[in-house]
């Protein structure tokens, strides 16, 4: 898959599916179950390193997972999130960055959030020298003390024309694909219907090109986080504990390992 690709399958109406993913085990089932793209998320830092937020995450961890996720995709875009404060500061950082997170993992793609004049400029410029760039619009993670949480957005009018807006200064900037976070179904197929280039929802209904999810919260291992956008395909956390409790029953009864665990 190529960035070409989510370009075709928008003009063909076929939708984009895509997840997270953060070692090469998860990443190998998700690419061989036939994803179209494989996001390796600044999320890492909630559901892996089990901090609040992703703001404490650094480059040098994204490129750790990124590569990781590399040995096991074969087939689907492979796209990695830049984390805070490695491409706002300036566009020729932003450059040394991504240049530096596509060289080091041989991911395809970058995700950067925000869609200010300025972030369209960086875009420009990163996609000037060759690096494809996903944007995100909406709910954007790394401005989570910005909005004092993780709300719905583009409620209201002003702030959905705002939206839109930077929806189509990203798209006339040069990004393949926009993720849309937290908005409402009616703004969401709005920016969908209006721009040339995939939108990838998550929150923000059926009516984008395609739909993300964070892998563990799909697969029912990030237990007690239930919003209202999340579809459980799995209940991981409750097999994986029954698993283990087995495990340790066993071994304390001496039921394992048993004559067929073990060698003469």
């Amino acid at each position: 898959m190529t960035t070409r690709d989510f370009l075709a399958m928008k003009r063909r109406g076929e939708k984009i599916a895509v997840l997270t993913a953060y070692d090469v085990l998860f990443a190998r089932v998700v690419d061989e179950a036939g994803m179209d793209g494989v996001l390796v998320g600044d999320s890492v830092g909630q559901v892996f390193a089990g901090y609040s937020s992703t703001l404490p995450v650094t480059l040098e961890q994204m490129i750790y997972h990124a590569q990781a996720v590399r040995r096991g995709v074969r087939r689907a875009l492979l796209i990695v999130d830049m984390p805070f404060l490695t491409y706002q500061v300036n566009p020729e950082e932003a450059i040394r960055n991504c240049g530096r997170v596509l060289q080091e993992t041989g991911a395809q793609a970058v995700k950067l959030e925000g869609g200010s004049e300025a972030m369209a400029e960086t875009v420009r410029r990163l996609v000037s020298v060759g690096i494809p760039v996903m944007g995100h619009l909406g709910l954007t993670p790394q401005s989570v003390n910005v909005f004092g949480g993780y709300g719905l957005h583009g409620r209201e009018e002003e702030e959905g024309a705002a939206i839109l807006a930077a929806a189509r200064r990203l798209a006339g900037a040069g990004c393949f694909s926009i993720v849309l976070e937290m908005l409402p179904r009616g703004l969401a197929a709005e920016i969908t219907r209006a721009l040339p280039i995939p939108t990838i929802g998550i929150g923000a209904g059926p009516d984008c090109d395609g739909q993300v999810l964070v892998l563990p919260d799909l697969l029912g291992l990030n237990e007690g986080f239930h919003p209202r956008f999340l579809k459980c395909y799995a209940e991981l956390g409750a097999a994986a504990r029954s698993a283990v409790s087995h495990y340790v029953q066993e071994v304390k009864s001496g039921g394992y390992p048993g004559p067929e665990h073990t060698y003469e």
